[in-house]
């Protein structure tokens, strides 16, 4: 899908003229999907196209119920499209819509007379649900399928069924999301940081015992040792692994985090290797063993703390 985003001044414009783009690209089309990467406003289109549908009264049963079904994998997803709709200025299209997941979806196709059904996550379909599908389909209603992962082989089960009842017509990926300046629109600076060589890196050992000495010294012995592996006791993975180990824990970048972080006038988010570092940075974290972290994200979202610890390895 070619998009110039030249023409629009910053990324909340261009992706709103890419969402204009793709609902024109869809108006009239009875079947129709749409692959765009997550961040571009799937959720959106859906209820944008909804509500464009609405106010052009083009729904002749709309008496008979709720004119549209949306169905996705899970509950969590469909929570989305409330939360966007009470964010976008469009709650009233909740009036409208019937919600289930796609476990419900035969029932629910089969329970309401729906002029659109909008098929979030559709490369998630299996063949349980086509009956449904086809029904709904032979009735002349419309399909919109929303992904952000087309399925990859188009004679896989999940293939077929994508392409028989929401053929993706618009298909754009991550990297074209980037290029655009849609998604990542962020300076990336990385600051390389020499291992100190003060003696004040405190190691202490099962026995109890503590030794002194500097992070660089720390490394030069792991690094050693790693030259060494073939006479070493440990295997040579081991050994690369302690070494990086030792690199991610010593305390130099975490003391460096922290005094960029305090320049900033601004919403800061770290990352750090594991939960006690993330205890170091900060005093809000969001991390696996931490009761508070959903709700320490969202303050950090809603503005009220400006600065959140995370463990990298969590979404």
């Amino acid at each position: 899908m070619s998009f110039a985003p030249q023409t629009t001044p910053n990324a909340a414009a261009r992706k709103q003229a890419l969402q204009d783009q793709v609902l024109a690209i869809i108006q009239g089309r009875r079947l129709a999907g749409i692959a765009l990467t997550m961040g571009l406003g799937k959720t959106l289109i859906g209820l944008r196209d909804m509500d464009r549908l609405l106010a052009a009264g083009k729904l002749p049963e709309q008496a008979a119920g709720k004119p549209f079904l949306v169905a996705a994998p899970t509950q969590a997803i469909l929570d989305a499209w409330p939360q966007e709709a009470h964010k976008f200025g469009l709650a009233h299209l909740l009036d409208h819509i019937t919600f289930t997941t796609y476990r419900s979806l035969g029932k629910a196709l089969a329970a309401g007379t729906y002029q659109k059904l909008y098929l979030d996550e559709c490369h998630a379909l299996k063949d349980s649900h086509e009956p449904g599908l086809q029904a709904h389909a032979a009735r002349k209603r419309s399909i919109l399928g929303l992904t952000g992962t087309p399925p990859a082989q188009a004679n896989s089960e999940k293939g077929r069924l994508v392409a028989t009842y929401c053929p993706i017509v618009v298909d754009y990926t991550t990297d074209e999301a980037v290029l655009a300046g849609l998604l990542n629109d962020y300076r990336l600076v990385v600051h390389r940081l020499p291992l100190s060589t003060v003696r004040d890196y405190q190691l202490t050992f099962k026995s109890g015992s503590q030794l002194l000495t500097s992070e660089r010294e720390n490394y030069h012995y792991w690094t050693n040792r790693l030259a060494n592996a073939a006479q070493d006791s440990l295997p040579v993975d081991t050994l690369r692994i302690l070494r990086m180990q030792a690199l991610m824990n010593y305390p130099g970048k975490g003391h460096y985090m922290r005094y960029l972080a305090s320049q900033q006038t601004e919403k800061v988010l770290l990352f750090t290797c594991n939960q006690q570092q993330a205890e170091a940075q900060a005093e809000h974290t969001y991390h696996s063993k931490n009761k508070h972290s959903q709700v320490n994200l969202d303050k950090f979202n809603a503005g009220d703390i400006q600065r959140l610890a995370c463990v990298a390895q969590l979404s």
